[in-house]
């Protein structure tokens, strides 16, 4: 029984379904960010894709494509044991040729890359003229994976950043409203802050899942105000090759 709890949580920690809710205390950042993945990959189909900063590539399954290479960096705040990386590189020159990708994808990295504009301009390079870029980043979050943690962006800053490098936005996902943003923060804060090691698992349950849960009534119950949220999910396209 505790090998299948054990098995459950840790497929909940991404791959969030709602009865994630009882174990994961980022339950409404992580059902959210796969909820909008979902919906933006579903037009990825064939070809060949790059999970930039891929660590162990929690999203890989819902990517219908030819080839899926993982590439990442050991300039992070974390342990790649047990991750799942094709490629390891030094944060600089992405090792490809030019537009050698139909599709990239990165979750919850940029907000990890100091120099943005080189990254996107590499990003930009490997990708062929008309391909898709999904990726994920955080507006409203506390710093982790110190201290490779650099940036958040508001929605109007990526837009700006993207178009900049050589990108067309085609649609932009705020993932949560501004209620959720404040319960999910408030539960985050009593999981990592308050609550003894010893005791998340239970709290998660008895706690966390409780508060999480009267958030996502009132989100639907007040006002939708989108100008605080947690993730921007922006899916692009190369127009441009840049110089």
């Amino acid at each position: 029984m505790r090998k299948l709890l054990r098995s459950f949580k840790y497929k909940q920690d991404f791959n969030t379904t709602f009865a994630g809710i009882l174990v994961n205390p980022y339950f409404l950042v992580r059902y959210n960010i796969l909820k909008g993945i979902k919906k933006l990959s579903s037009d990825f189909n064939g070809g060949r894709l790059l999970d930039f900063g891929c660590g162990s590539k929690p999203y890989k399954s819902y990517f219908k494509v030819d080839e899926y290479i993982g590439l990442d960096t050991d300039n992070s705040g974390h342990s790649h044991k047990n991750e799942n990386i094709d490629i390891l590189y030094d944060g600089k020159k992405i090792p490809f040729d030019d537009n050698s990708f139909d599709y990239i994808f990165s979750s919850e990295v940029l907000e990890h890359v100091f120099t943005i504009d080189e990254i996107m301009h590499e990003l930009n390079r490997v990708l062929k003229n008309n391909g898709k870029m999904l990726i994920t980043l955080p507006f409203v979050w506390n710093e982790h994976e110190q201290p490779y943690d650099f940036a958040r962006y508001t929605s109007f800053g990526i837009k700006s950043i993207l178009e900049k490098n050589g990108f067309e936005i085609v649609e932009l996902i705020k993932s949560t409203n501004f209620i959720e943003t404040v319960f999910q923060m408030f539960t985050a804060y009593l999981y990592q802050s308050i609550v003894p090691k010893g005791l998340r698992s239970i709290s998660t349950l008895l706690l966390v899942a409780p508060i999480n849960f009267i958030g996502i009534l009132l989100g639907k119950i007040l006002p939708d105000d989108k100008t605080y949220y947690l993730t921007n999910i922006v899916l692009c396209k190369k127009i441009k090759n840049t110089k």
